[in-house]
């Protein structure tokens, strides 16, 4: 199963680092952003599993923010941080989408167990929509390919290679399971028209030299990251 990602939204940029350092340590994907519209970008590019929000944001405030993001659906649970402690802002926070309610000044112990409980809820039969190919992320379910600031969408086939492989990373996959899978017919026509693909799949990873997808010669492909 891919690693759990975070997104964090936070304008404190040390705390932001701090919780960023202590969630990386803990094995988590972490990605940042310092306001609220910078965070609506990233939530959208790369479906996080768990985001991790202040609520006073620079441009776009935490509570609007969520509500925007539960209208995009998927199962990514919420949790707020804020200095401010008031009943009415705790219950505010809920009714925005929110999972869970932190308050400032906080232990990182006290974070993490909140954190680790929020992804709990997950499951760990979930299937994951995001995959962490080397530098870059690979959203299924959206169809995008993400490396820093550049955000590619697939084609549906494209796509539908590229999960098969990412799921056997490192192992061998049959060039017949690839076109029963996807196209239903393991036809010289369709194996030609699969290697086109994998040649655009190669040029989009190329901005990451550590990834390879490799041809066994005979056999099939396989998704190697060095």
């Amino acid at each position: 199963m891919a690693k759990r990602q975070i997104l964090i939204i936070e304008d404190d940029a040390i705390l932001r680092r701090i919780v960023a350092d202590t969630l990386e340590s803990a094995g988590y994907i972490v990605i940042c952003a310092c306001d609220g519209e910078e965070g609506l970008k990233m939530f959208r590019d790369t479906l996080p599993h768990l985001v991790i929000a202040d609520i006073m944001l620079p441009k776009m405030d935490g509570f609007e923010m969520v509500r925007t993001m539960r209208k995009d659906g998927g199962d990514t649970q919420y949790l707020f941080l804020s200095a401010r402690s008031d009943a009415e802002d705790v219950v505010e926070g809920f009714r925005s989408g929110g999972h869970d309610y932190l308050r400032k000044p906080f232990a990182i112990s006290e974070l993490m167990a909140r954190v680790e409980a929020l992804i709990a809820r997950l499951g760990d039969n979930n299937e994951c929509d995001s995959y962490y190919i080397g530098r870059y992320t690979f959203n299924s379910k959206k169809q995008t390919l993400a490396i820093e600031d550049y955000v590619r969408h697939l084609s549906t086939r494209e796509a539908a290679i590229l999960t098969i492989l990412a799921q056997n990373r490192d192992k061998v996959v049959s060039s017949h399971q690839l076109l029963m899978e996807i196209w239903g017919d393991d036809s010289y026509y369709n194996l030609r028209s699969m290697n086109v693909f994998i040649s655009k799949l190669r040029t989009y990873l190329s901005k990451d030299k550590a990834i390879d997808i490799c041809s066994i010669r005979g056999v099939g492909y396989k998704l190697i990251i060095k």
